[in-house]
């Protein structure tokens, strides 16, 4: 080997020393980058946030909202202004005032495919504070449907959905319980949030069930009929084409135990159904409509516009949407929902009957224009009808009528009659002048 070809190749070896103590740098940097993330992508396993993050990360991986908060809702229309499209409700006359859903406070049970949606709809419209219950935690089978993303997997499903809705609206409060609530100590828990959670530590305004079981709903029915507690139960099919969504107030309407579903009306418990290898389907479009319909419903209830409905339903394969009102059933199956029916019943019965009546006022006719002089007359009153002579404005006589002859003594009738005579009467002398004058 000559003395230039060894100094080639030492040259390419320094070279290639160089360019691998920087590849080992870049491998070492983005270790310690993905140990500090909330989700490692070797292990897959969350990876608890170190106390100081960086400066220049993102708002977002912080867990800093992008915005202060807003004290006061303003329907100012600029772009910085997330508010001015809902006040826009107030300035159409649909809402009265809008500003009232920063004082309620909603419980959304279960934040899956629905919930979670239900959620994300009512923190961008300004709710004043969530509750969150679910033990369940995002998978990547979850992706099918919306709001979660996959570097959330391995968390609880409230504490990602609270981590992502902060930054949605940081003005509203959001307080998530990763537990089930079917238990009785969870239970009781859970009942203890409902009569002081709300903003001011009393009630909350309504209940959302968005569970996707019998034994959940079972267990928020209970709940709610035992503090007379209004709420209302969504749902969507096993075959993820149809849905519903249902209104239910204690004793005035149908619990969920008064109208239970036909695999349970049936006797058969709904786990045995369960296979191996087999799962429900899941469609983010159906998911969407019934969270849509929940939410908006939620919203005529608590701002007092339009007609709270009792039940809808959604057949996706029909576009079929069916609107039905469902009595309690006097024997329902709940202690307290017996109770709140006979306290309903009594409640109505102390109430004063109120007959309305309604009152038409007739209304005046109005012309916007009256060329011709036409007038309404009260055909009750009779009237003497006086002939005119005069015409419209813009128009003019063919000739100049002769004096008419004095008509005291005659009728309204009869000097209607001899006007009209009297004016064919000079048409013909005038005819009969020109034919004379062109002879």
């Amino acid at each position: 080997m000559s003395n230039s070809q060894a100094e080639d190749v030492g040259s390419l070896t320094k070279k290639m020393a160089a360019l691998t103590a920087t590849l080992n740098d870049s491998i070492a940097q983005n270790e310690e980058r993905f140990k500090n993330a909330p989700f490692h992508p070797r292990t897959s396993e969350h990876v608890q946030q170190s106390a100081e993050p960086s400066k220049t990360a993102p708002a977002a991986k912080q867990n800093v909202p992008y915005r202060a908060k807003i004290e006061k809702l303003s329907g100012e229309v600029v772009d910085s202004n997330p508010y001015s499209r809902l006040m826009a409700l107030q300035r159409m006359g649909i809402v009265k005032d809008y500003e009232k859903i920063r004082e309620k406070t909603v419980a959304v049970v279960g934040v899956g495919g629905v919930g979670s949606v239900v959620a994300e709809m009512l923190t961008r419209c300004g709710i004043g504070k969530l509750i969150l219950f679910d033990y369940d935690k995002v998978e990547i089978a979850n992706m099918n449907r919306l709001f979660y993303q996959p570097n959330q997997a391995g968390l609880s499903k409230v504490e990602a959905a609270r981590d992502t809705l902060i930054h949605v609206n940081p003005d509203v409060q959001i307080e998530v319980h990763n537990f089930n609530i079917t238990t009785l100590d969870n239970f009781m828990t859970f009942i203890d949030r409902l009569k002081k959670g709300s903003l001011t530590d009393g009630r909350v305004d309504l209940v959302l069930s968005c569970v996707d079981n019998f034994e959940a709903r079972m267990a928020v029915n209970m709940a709610c009929n035992e503090e007379n507690q209004i709420w209302m139960e969504s749902g969507v099919s096993e075959n993820a084409v149809s849905g519903h969504i249902q209104y239910i107030e204690p004793g005035k309407t149908a619990c969920f135990a008064c109208v239970p579903p036909l695999v349970v009306a049936s006797n058969i418990d709904e786990r045995t159904l369960k296979r191996e290898g087999v799962c429900a389907a899941s469609l983010p479009t159906t998911m969407a409509v019934v969270a849509g319909f929940l939410v908006m419903n939620t919203l005529k209830y608590l701002l007092n516009f339009g007609e709270v409905s009792h039940y809808v339903g959604y057949n996706a394969l029909a576009d079929f949407f069916p609107r039905e009102s469902i009595k309690p059933n006097p024997s329902c199956d709940d202690e307290h929902c017996k109770l709140r029916q006979k306290e309903y019943q009594e409640k109505l019965a102390n109430e004063p009957v109120e007959i309305e009546v309604e009152i038409q006022e007739e209304e005046a006719v109005v012309h916007e224009e009256n060329n011709w002089g036409i007038e309404l007359v009260d055909e009750s009153a009779p009237v003497a009808v006086e002939p005119t002579t005069n015409v419209g404005e813009g128009l003019k006589y063919a000739y100049e009528p002769v004096k008419k002859e004095p008509t005291e003594d005659l009728s309204p009738a009869q000097a209607a009659t001899h006007d009209i005579m009297q004016s064919i009467k000079d048409k013909l002398l005038k005819e009969a002048k020109q034919k004379k004058d062109t002879n």
